[in-house]
Formats: C-alpha cells, structure tokens, sequence
C-alpha cells in the first residue's frame, strides 16, 4: 500500500505587480490608493458572505457573490485569488457540495493571505 499525500494547505497570495503598478500610474497615489481601499473592503465583505450563504443554502446569491468577488480580485491582479473564487461557481454549478465546502475552505485562506499583500503592495507605493 502506497504512503498517503498530503496536501500542503499554505498557497502564497500571487499578485500581478504589472497590474497594481499601472493602476498608480494611469490614477495617481491618493486615487489608487483609495480604489484599492475600497476594493479590498469590497472583497471582504464577499468572502465574509460567501460562508454564510452557503449555510443558508443560497446558492444562486452565493454563485453571483463569488463571481463578483473574482471580477474584482482580477482588476487588482490578485489572480489566485480570481481563479478561485471561479472554482466556487463552478462547484455551484455541478451541485457538489462536498467540493464546494472545499474550496470555500481554500478561497478563506488564500483570502487571508492576499487582502493584506495587496494592501502592503498599495501602501508601498502611495
């Protein structure tokens, strides 16, 4: 019998430096800086929703939640966290809830990671 895997649950928070830099440049520090701001205010208020609707068994609010959550994880170049976020419509959509559950887990803890990376790349150049 073989050995078991075990899966690492640490994923770093990957972020499209390009991308933050652009928006800086194209809105300047203080604009940027708010955009971001509030953007990651935006983002946590989603992912903080997203446990909760999949308690309630709300899954229509919850794909849209996640789907928005990903559309603006990616205007941020937060990429990883875009890409997940996607995984969760996509769990929604073929009804496993085992998945689901799964990869809310993971979409949590990239989250974790990620809001305070942009935040310090932000902080960094304003």
């Amino acid at each position: 019998m073989a050995d078991p895997i075990v899966l690492s649950r640490e994923e770093p928070a990957l972020m499209d430096h390009a991308r933050v830099s652009r928006l800086f440049a194209e809105l300047g520090p203080e604009a940027a800086g708010a955009v971001v701001t509030r953007a990651l205010e935006e983002l946590a208020v989603r992912l903080a929703r997203l446990g909760r609707l999949r308690r309630q068994g709300d899954m229509a609010y919850l794909r849209k939640t996640a789907r928005g959550l990903a559309a603006i994880a990616d205007e941020l170049g937060m990429a990883a966290l875009a890409r997940v976020a996607l995984d969760v419509t996509a769990c929604v959509d073929t009804g496993d809830d085992v998945a689901l559950a799964a990869v809310l887990s993971r979409l949590e803890r990239l989250g974790e990671r990620s809001l305070p990376a942009i935040r310090e790349e932000a902080a960094r150049r304003g």
